[in-house]
């Protein structure tokens, strides 16, 4: 069994999804290649478990002081180089191609009349579900962008046959004493130095800032990281709570540890739109539409948040792939949300 998985490569949470689902694989006798695109491969980091991955240009989103920019999205993509890699990709070889909404290996996949599946959040969106409110040209959006044969969404809530709960690296769920007063912050879209002015009026507390523009120091009682996914489990495992953009990953990962989340939607961005109106109906998270020092002021007083408890989905999704992806996938989806150990305030989600 050979199996190619192409990864988006513009997020760190398709990284760290597909990086756990790369160690479940290496429990069963696959060959797997992988595909990265969509940011620099000089910008890549910490994909030591992808091996001697292969690189591609992909596509992009622009983004400009914490908003999607359109006109600079189609501006700065390479379309030409796209399409050339599109048509030099053979999948002949491969048993399964699997798109972790990667579009190189989706669209070529559709250009060879190949199987694709397609596993992550962002096919979630493909079927119209009540707790994600998407309009009908932004869910074909995501059609074009990442086209495949069989959707594999990933949600917090189990609305749909096609859905599994999202995969959590188990670095995530690493067991730590937990500081209090300690908070991780992860704003990659918004201007340092505007993260700066947000959290320096609260000294009572601890802020770990990870970002793409910061260096490891410290003024006073903030803390400042590249980024790393290694150091971001050490330092979030201890973290009372999360302030981030309304990325489907990191919001995951921090209901799985129990970790109270404020998330700040990316401007223009449907999908981390979506993902904030869902967390804020099911009273999983606090939203802020911009960088406002009095709803953080509010947050930080708030107590810690409920646990949620999710099997190891990665290796369910590992052990489909290995056999062949055989199984249909509502009856995958089954099977996982039946293993699922959810507290009286998440059964109230469900059912009330």
């Amino acid at each position: 069994m050979r199996i190619l998985i192409g990864i988006q490569g513009t997020g760190n949470g398709h990284i760290s999804r597909c990086a756990a689902l790369a160690e479940a694989l290496q429990r069963y006798s696959v060959d797997v290649d992988y595909l990265v695109s969509g940011r620099e491969r000089s910008a890549l980091f910490d994909m030591q478990v992808f091996g001697d991955f292969a690189w591609r240009q992909g596509l992009t989103f622009a983004v400009k002081d914490g908003r999607l920019a359109l006109l600079e999205t189609l501006q700065r993509n390479r379309w030409r180089t796209f399409w050339n890699d599109v048509n030099a990709l053979d999948l002949s070889a491969y048993d399964l191609v699997v798109s972790d909404f990667e579009p190189v290996t989706a669209w070529a996949g559709r250009q060879q009349q190949q199987r694709v599946i397609g596993i992550g959040r962002q096919f979630a969106f493909f079927d119209r579900l009540p707790s994600l409110p998407v309009q009908a040209t932004q869910r074909q959006l995501l059609r074009w962008f990442a086209p495949v044969s069989d959707a594999v969404g990933m949600h917090w809530l189990a609305d749909s046959p096609s859905i599994l709960p999202p995969v959590i690296h188990q670095r995530a769920t690493t067991q730590a004493a937990v500081n209090e007063q300690q908070i991780i912050v992860y704003l990659p879209f918004e201007p340092l130095a505007a993260v700066h002015r947000l959290l320096a009026a609260f000294p009572a507390y601890q802020f770990h800032i990870f970002h793409p523009q910061a260096e490891r120091k410290s003024i006073d009682h903030l803390h400042y990281y590249a980024p790393s996914r290694h150091e971001f489990a050490d330092v979030f495992a201890s973290s009372n709570g999360v302030i981030s953009n309304a990325g489907f990953e990191t919001a995951s990962e921090a209901l799985a540890a129990g970790k109270k989340l404020l998330v700040r939607p990316l401007a223009g961005q449907f999908e981390q739109q979506a993902n904030a109106t869902c967390l804020a109906d099911q009273r999983l998270a606090t939203v802020m539409s911009e960088l406002d020092p009095q709803i953080v002021g509010e947050w930080l007083q708030q107590g810690r948040a409920k646990k949620f408890h999710w099997p190891h989905v990665a290796d369910h999704i590992a052990q489909w792939l290995a056999s062949g992806a055989e199984q249909p996938v509502h009856e995958l989806s089954q099977k996982v949300w039946r293993q699922c150990e959810f507290d009286d305030y998440y059964g109230l989600l469900q059912h009330g």
